[in-house]
């Protein structure tokens, strides 16, 4: 690791890092090697893997990619080690639900010009607040697998900075983490976000979009999550209420801190 101490520098994936160090509200702090997040894993090498589960014992993956993702990259090459345990769930939301199509037959970026012309992107902290309204289950289930990991957990989507942004954004909440240092985390991926791009414009299921928009539309800015942040208080009074109104309890949050705090 190097940098802050937090990086992960592997030669197939760029966006990898670890959620030790980070302060909490009583006066905590979270440890290194239960939580990592991650972009893409497809082309991790050997080497790679020996490092992520030999070194520093990984144990789940949680993909948050959807089922067209992985339809068309395939699982990854973890899929082939016998101690790691892949959980997918899909935290792709549908910008718009009155289509009639499956949001999971197909890709968000697969629109045509009208349509993208017709129904515009939503601003990314309205996107991520609609991740929260139309996958609950797949949101709670992925934090469950955070925090009963018997390992390091490694949660992970394309680029590694929405839906793994989202997911982190929760989980660091719910053991009390302060706002200003998940938007921190959370902007460490512009850091590298050209490499993050370029690496994604070889993979099949996202080259012709990535080749169409500019390097500006990728930033992973703070003033995105703190958007999220603010949504989510005005929407369900904070993240944690919304984690408590779809079934997260104290027993939850109590495996969580177990997991991420000393």
């Amino acid at each position: 690791m190097t940098g802050n101490g937090r990086w992960i520098d592997l030669a197939g994936a760029v966006n990898v890092r670890d959620l030790g160090g980070l302060p909490t509200h009583d006066g905590n702090v979270t440890q290194f090697g239960r939580v990592l997040r991650a972009d893409n894993l497809q082309d991790l090498t050997q080497a790679d893997i020996s490092h992520l589960v030999g070194t520093l014992g990984l144990s789940d993956v949680i993909d948050l990619r959807s089922g067209a993702e992985l339809q068309i990259e395939g699982p990854g090459p973890l899929v082939r080690m016998p101690d790691v345990t892949i959980h997918h769930y899909s935290m792709l939301a549908e910008a718009d639900r009155d289509t009639g199509v499956d949001g999971e037959a197909v890709l968000p970026w697969a629109r045509t010009e009208e349509e993208v012309e017709e129904r515009p992107w939503l601003p990314p902290g309205e996107f991520y607040l609609l991740t929260l309204k139309q996958r609950p289950d797949a949101v709670l289930s992925a934090l469950r697998v955070i925090s009963a990991s018997s390992g390091a957990a490694l949660a992970h989507c394309a680029a590694g900075k929405d839906r793994t942004g989202i997911l982190v954004a929760l989980a660091l909440t719910a053991v009390g983490v302060p706002e200003d240092a998940i938007v921190e985390d959370y902007a460490l991926s512009n850091t590298r976000i050209e490499r993050i791009i370029e690496r994604l414009k070889t993979r099949p299921a996202y080259a012709e979009d990535l080749d169409s928009r500019p390097m500006s539309s990728h930033f992973a800015l703070p003033e995105t999550m703190r958007e999220f942040l603010a949504l989510a208080d005005d929407e369900f009074g904070g993240l944690m209420a919304w984690l408590t109104g779809h079934g997260w309890t104290d027993v939850d949050t109590d495996a969580m801190r177990a997991r991420l705090l000393a």
